[in-house]
């Protein structure tokens, strides 16, 4: 059966968001002709998505990944960015729009805004009150990603890694270190999962209850062999990881990459039993963007159910258009992991807009766990 996006969602407000990147800025400071300048996460769009859209309208688009939300809203609260389409998660997205970052969206000048789930929408309105400033261009889980065969030799099968105990625990973790452990490089979101397992809010500001979270991370530092938000696709795929905290559809990629690889790497992701959260990436039009038309006309193409099944079932990441479901795959669409069922979805929970003081927080507590200092 498969779960409807809206019911997976049914206990959510608000989301988080996919950090995955390794590329550079888009070529944003084109100038004139007609063109479009996009700044997306990596891994995040089907391989002929960009090149339909500029066959069909004609359009030269510059497209560029960045590292994280922070990279993307360092960029924008400078001002003159250069972007005229950008996907930030949606914790981020409601403090950007507070700061005057993006231009109101005219929904007359999308057709295919009418076909949004608008259970969804009504959640995201959370954060972006009215859904003024953004509408949803994919959302996810973080959970585990594993090697099959190496947590099974470890273990004696892989039923541990349903639990964040696979991961939180440091006996658990160490029997992992030599073959690869690798956790994303997000404070912002794993900081909140280690609350939620050890039974605080997720979205606390209690200077008090994130040193919980740190202390327990600090255990868990000696066995972790890196933090980076995109490098473990690969490294999962190709057997040089075999246990990650990451994004659902990140480690499904790992999963078929590996398949079509024929290495005899097996992959499987998990959405461990004691909850985990639950993120929207959303597209908006800087207030400053110089191709308002073209933003429009590529945010509109990628609502179209057709483009938006084309993403899902390239990258593995559910998408907020319910007219694309008879086109997604029919694996896909039935994958629990993809599409949660309601009891998994009642333990997920979203992330709330961080204050910057508790921002500033994270990040000193993140470098100070990386560098062991």
């Amino acid at each position: 059966m498969v779960c409807g996006l809206a019911a997976a969602v049914a206990l959510s407000a608000c989301g988080g968001g996919k950090e995955a990147a390794a590329g550079g800025d888009a070529a944003a400071a084109a100038p004139g002709g007609n063109v479009l300048n996009v700044y997306n996460w990596s891994d995040y769009i089907a391989e002929d998505t960009v090149p339909g859209f500029e066959r069909e309208r004609g359009t030269e688009v510059n497209y560029g990944v960045f590292d994280s939300n922070e990279v993307l809203e360092a960029k924008l609260l400078a001002g003159g960015s250069g972007f005229d389409v950008v996907v930030p998660g949606l914790q981020f997205l409601g403090r950007q729009v507070q700061a005057g970052v993006f231009q109101p969206l005219d929904k007359t000048r999308l057709k295919n805004y009418a076909g949004l789930d608008p259970e969804l929408m009504k959640r995201i309105a959370v954060q972006d009150p009215g859904n003024q400033y953004s509408v949803p261009y994919m959302w996810g889980t973080t959970g585990i990603g594993y090697n099959v065969d190496k947590l099974a030799a470890a273990f004696g099968s892989t039923e541990i890694a349903g639990s964040w105990d696979l991961v939180f625990k440091p006996e658990n973790l160490a029997k992992m270190q030599h073959c690869g452990v690798m956790f994303l490089d997000a404070p912002s979101e794993v900081v909140p999962v280690v609350l939620n397992y050890l039974g605080e809010d997720p979205n606390s500001t209690d200077p008090a209850v994130i040193a919980k979270a740190t202390a327990l991370l600090k255990t868990l530092r000696p066995y972790i062999q890196t933090f980076h938000s995109s490098q473990y696709i690969e490294a999962l795929a190709n057997g040089s990881a075999c246990l990650v905290i990451g994004w659902s559809g990140d480690v499904l990629q790992a999963r078929d990459r590996a398949d079509e690889s024929g290495n005899g790497v097996k992959v499987a992701y998990s959405i461990p039993k004691e909850g985990t959260s639950l993120f929207f990436d959303m597209l908006a039009i800087p207030a400053d963007a110089k191709n308002v038309d073209n933003a429009y006309a590529f945010i509109d193409y990628l609502l179209r159910p057709e483009v938006a099944a084309a993403n899902t079932n390239f990258i593995s990441f559910p998408n907020p258009v319910p007219g694309s479901l008879p086109l997604v795959d029919e694996a896909i669409r039935n994958d629990p992991t993809i599409y949660p069922p309601p009891e998994t979805a009642a333990k997920l929970f979203t992330l709330a807009i961080l204050p910057p003081e508790l921002d500033r927080l994270f990040t000193r507590l993140w470098t100070e766990l990386k560098t062991g200092r």
